[in-house]
């Protein structure tokens, strides 16, 4: 079995990089996105993965380029040009981390409307995928997603946690989703296991947001979520929807390599 982690924090202080890949490779974990928060993050995103790539010799890491809803209040339209001129090159493969986030509001409401809006803009201009983030702003977020998707090749819910309405709302506009370590407890997370056991397996995608949610059916805790866990989210996906692992593994990183343009795929 290969898998596809699609949603790494790979440049976090808290770890080192190449031994991150290196464990995650054991674990046949050999396809890595790296997320970008800021321009900042991004272009130092850009220049790890390329050099990365060039030294391995094939697309191992790809990555996002955006702003977090968290950062909005420094958006400007230079991130807008610097985003177009990101667009050309081919291990950026979606638009993002970008989206709402109305719980913590590090950044005004209005702010992240505007941010959020205009990424989906240059989304839909550079025909890339959209990556997305939505935190207590779901009928805003979706508001957005009807007026722009149909212009946008793909679109990603990202660590997606929440209930089978929201889901099949994403759903209904062509999202994939983006399963977690969040699925993996039992206690906080009942109502995303209930919406996992309906999702399809054509619209699913495999994440650890590492160093993040640790997933619980891993025994002892690390201090570190990584992409090398993977495959304890996939298991227990597999056992809430009742399929074969070697089948969850083949078809999420198919939806992956599609929803980023790696490799043709049939639809």
């Amino acid at each position: 079995m290969q898998w596809f982690d699609i949603g790494v924090n790979l440049l976090d202080r808290r770890f080192c990089a190449a031994d991150v890949i290196a464990r995650a490779s054991e674990q046949s974990v050999n396809q890595l996105c790296v997320i970008s928060s800021t321009i900042e993050e991004t272009l130092a995103s850009q220049a790890f993965v390329n050099a990365h790539n060039k030294q391995a010799g094939f697309q191992q890491l790809v990555y996002t380029a955006g702003v977090h809803p968290h950062y909005a209040d420094a958006f400007s339209k230079d991130v807008i040009t610097q985003l177009n001129a990101l667009s050309t090159d081919k291990n950026m493969i979606a638009i993002g981390e970008c989206g709402l986030d109305f719980n913590r509001n590090f950044s005004t409401q209005e702010n992240q409307l505007q941010a959020f809006e205009a990424q989906l803009e240059c989304a839909a201009d550079n025909q890339k995928t959209v990556y997305l983030h939505e935190r207590d702003a779901f009928e805003d977020q979706i508001r957005l997603l009807k007026k722009y998707l149909p212009r946008i090749p793909y679109a990603v819910v990202h660590c997606f946690t929440g209930s089978v309405y929201q889901m099949q709302a994403y759903l209904d506009l062509g999202c994939y989703i983006g399963i977690t370590g969040w699925v993996c407890d039992d206690k906080r997370g009942n109502e995303l296991q209930e919406a996992v056991k309906q999702l399809p397996l054509d619209k699913l995608l495999l994440e650890t947001d590492a160093p993040y949610l640790f997933p619980k059916n891993v025994k002892p805790r690390a201090k570190n979520n990584e992409p090398s866990f993977l495959p304890h989210v996939a298991k227990k996906i597999a056992e809430l929807k009742g399929v074969d692992l070697n089948l969850l593994a083949d078809m999420s990183v198919k939806n992956a390599n599609r929803v980023f343009g790696l490799s043709t795929c049939d639809d």
